[in-house]
């Protein structure tokens, strides 16, 4: 169920200089989710979804008729995760519980794109409370597959070519692991450089909002909008030096994934990439369990007054990861946050050590599972997001299967403009292999 991509930097180019008509353009991807969405599932329903667009479309177009004066986003259609409180929706954060609930000022990441010009084009699924209780989306390059989560609905809709941008959030593995599973770029900024107020929160002390597009560019400009303090960075001459964290981390991912990813390191290096394995995670065990403690008690604190009188409408997973978020002490609350700065410290001080830009693993334990009740393993994005540096996702392979494989990358903490520019030459040397690979 995969259509012609859209690429965003490419789509806003021509939107903003009048090349395509905005309200050809919005009746075309209705005309598309018509045809995609009984399959991929990918958004909440909207009975009036195209005359809605439609209008907004119009009012925009009136607003900014001068090509030179539209906004950075002017046009551009947006799947927003059912998690983010956006004007005119209702939030349903994936649950059965009352809406009301979950009412609220608009999101400020939401408000900030409209104000570049974007138009919201619906609500995407999330699992349930962005945990581990799956929705109905599928996986456009094969149906009878998870599209990851817990940002299934936007890496769905992004990958079928239904919008060029969609928001999801990350605490675990949410936005990396669905776009390594999908084919698309997934970017999970630095924790905190866009602000998470008016979303459901699942861990306010990790939960990152991200950013899922067909490529780097469409990511770079959604980020220079959506990210506080966005800088241009300085063109770089030189490559950037990547390290491979060997050791118990990487052997969480499959047989398949390994030797996809040994492949995808022959090919950047060839490249004149330098690329140097460094023990890291000795750990890992500890830092999983540290980064499960800490989430399932700030969830059960999230849910503290909803939990007892809505208890019946929790799905199974979820229930059990509140109870057990309960349990949790005071003192293990204190030491897993402190827990997050001291393995951000470690994993720098290694690269400033070894001489490494990048870290770079496997996105993804392996590609995405069948089936549609699990939605993958977060093992391989897990320690990132504890420590909460920049990662991004860039379609690298394809597993024995046909479905995408993803190469991870992660920066020191603050380095997003650098690790997307670095990676955009990164993603067309691997598009070209994998393209040659089919």
């Amino acid at each position: 169920m995969i259509m012609e991509p859209l690429l965003l930097a490419k789509l806003v180019a021509e939107l903003r200089s009048g090349q395509r008509d905005l309200c050809a353009f919005v009746e075309e991807v209705c005309e598309r989710i018509e045809v995609v969405e009984p399959s991929v599932q990918a958004f909440l329903p909207e009975p009036e979804r195209a005359g809605r667009l439609l209008y907004e479309a119009a009012r925009l177009q009136q607003r900014f008729p001068d090509p030179a004066q539209r906004p950075p986003l002017y046009g551009v259609l947006v799947g927003v995760k059912d998690i983010f409180r956006v004007d005119g929706f209702l939030t349903r954060a994936g649950s059965q519980l009352p809406p009301e609930l979950f009412a609220g000022n608009e999101a400020s990441c939401v408000s900030r794109l409209r104000k570049a010009g974007a138009l919201i084009l619906g609500k995407t699924v999330t699992t349930e409370f962005a945990s581990d209780e799956s929705g109905p989306t599928r996986n456009p390059h094969n149906l009878e597959h998870t599209p990851g989560g817990s940002s299934s609905g936007s890496a769905a809709a992004v990958a079928a070519g239904l919008c060029p941008l969609a928001l999801g959030t990350q605490t675990a593995g949410s936005v990396i692991r669905p776009a390594a599973f999908c084919g698309i770029v997934g970017f999970k900024p630095t924790y905190g450089r866009i602000a998470a107020d008016g979303v459901i929160p699942y861990s306010v002390s990790i939960d990152t909002i991200g950013l899922l597009t067909q490529d780097v560019a469409g990511s770079a400009l959604a980020a220079a909008v959506l990210c506080s303090g966005w800088k241009t960075p300085v063109s770089a001459t030189q490559r950037p030096r990547l390290g491979v964290p060997g050791g118990p981390y990487l052997r969480q991912a499959s047989e398949e994934a390994l030797l996809d990813f040994e492949r995808q390191v022959r090919i950047l290096e060839r490249a004149g990439y330098s690329v140097k394995r460094v023990g890291a995670f000795s750990d890992i065990q500890a830092i999983n369990s540290s980064h499960r403690q800490l989430t399932s008690a700030e969830m059960a604190q999230v849910h503290a007054n909803w939990f007892p009188v809505h208890q019946a409408r929790y799905r199974p997973r979820t229930a059990a990861k509140i109870r057990a978020g309960q349990q949790v002490s005071a003192e293990q609350i204190t030491l897993a946050r402190a827990g997050r700065s001291c393995l951000r410290l470690e994993m720098e001080t290694l690269m400033q050590q070894k001489g490494i830009d990048l870290w770079i693993s496997p996105a993804a334990a392996g590609p995405a599972p069948a089936g549609l009740v699990q939605t993958g393993d977060t093992a391989m994005n897990r320690p990132w997001s504890y420590a909460g540096m920049p990662a991004l996702t860039i379609s690298a392979g394809k597993a024995a299967n046909g479905l995408p494989l993803g190469l991870q990358l992660v920066a020191p903490a603050m380095a997003d403009e650098q690790l997307l520019a670095w990676a955009e030459p990164m993603a067309v040397l691997l598009k070209i292999a994998t393209d040659h690979q089919a």
